[in-house]
């Protein structure tokens, strides 16, 4: 019982799936679909994810939200295909159309893109658009944009770590991105556009790889449906083990009373343990299935507890 003495509804289920978000869903919408099918408790996403996008979306139930924050601050990659010569006011399909020109005026080539896509790679300071979840004064900027309100927004620090065309056809560039967290593949579309003074925006954007997780691991939710009519067992065997969240962070083996100490939320010393960094926890012993949470290293070596999975191993 709760608190409140009501029970709280729905499967303690903990873990972490990779749905591949289907088109025209928000990730708020894949939130509550996806909970609704199995029957969860909990479930939360790791990042928007624009509706006309697909792909990569990590889905975490559970005890596995508490490791959601270190996916949401992952790379990410995508693909994405770009029309020349028509701007909106929210840098995708979706949006107004705000200006449309003949590419003809331009002589734009693929020479041409290239030189100005050097201005969208490494390190850069990008200008969220008005559509988007981030927040000015408590409200996202996209309520206030629908309400044909836009107000100044301060750079953002990101990187792109690649950023290349893959095909041309004289008016759609589709390009491969790598990016860090915080990055606004529209804004890209936009930007280049009026760089090459013709305007562009986003009409296909599919996110092949956050964090960890590529495209290849991903489930449609279609198959997650009728995974469930094979039974719940079937179904349940799509959610991945919490740890698989922070897979990339070395693991680090707890004794018993290391795992005491770490569940009291007290720093433990552990031999030849990584001298730097976040590291995923286990307790010794019990192999890949004894994931207990992730901590950090201090700088006088000691490991502090900062991610606990509650009730021991999490599924």
């Amino acid at each position: 019982m709760s608190s409140g003495g009501r029970r709280r509804r729905g499967k303690a289920i903990s873990g972490v799936l990779v749905l591949d978000k289907p088109l025209g869903w928000t990730s708020g919408l894949a939130v509550s679909r996806i909970k609704r099918l199995f029957d969860a408790r909990k479930v939360g996403h790791t990042g928007s994810l624009d509706q006309l996008a697909t792909g990569v979306l990590p889905l975490c139930f559970g005890e596995a939200t508490k490791l959601s924050g270190f996916l949401l601050d992952s790379d990410k990659h995508y693909e994405v295909r770009i029309r020349l010569g028509v701007r909106t006011d929210s840098g995708d399909a979706e949006g107004k159309v705000l200006r449309s020109v003949a590419l003809d005026a331009f002589s734009i080539d693929e020479a041409k893109i290239d030189a100005a896509l050097d201005q969208f790679r490494g390190p850069i300071d990008q200008v969220p658009p008005m559509y988007s979840a981030v927040k000015r004064e408590g409200q996202p900027l996209y309520k206030l944009a629908r309400k044909g309100i836009e107000v100044e927004r301060e750079p953002r620090p990101v990187e792109i770590f690649r950023n290349e065309i893959t095909h041309f056809d004289g008016q759609d560039v589709s390009l491969r991105i790598e990016c860090s967290k915080g990055t606004y593949i529209r804004t890209i579309a936009d930007d280049l556009g009026e760089l090459l003074g013709c305007g562009a925006h986003v009409i296909e954007l599919r996110r092949t790889k956050a964090g960890p997780f590529g495209i290849a691991e991903c489930v449609l939710f279609d198959d997650l449906k009728a995974r469930k009519a094979e039974g719940a067992e079937m179904l349940l065997r799509e959610i991945r083990p919490s740890a698989c969240a922070v897979q990339a962070f070395p693991r680090v083996d707890l004794t018993n009373a290391g795992l005491w100490h770490v569940r009291h939320g007290q720093p433990v010393m552990v031999p030849r343990a990584p001298s730097e960094g976040w590291v995923r926890l286990h307790e010794d012993g019990l192999g890949d299935n004894g994931f207990v949470g992730v901590g950090e290293v201090l700088d006088d070596g000691r490991i502090a507890p900062r991610r606990m999975i509650a009730g021991g191993p999490a599924s």
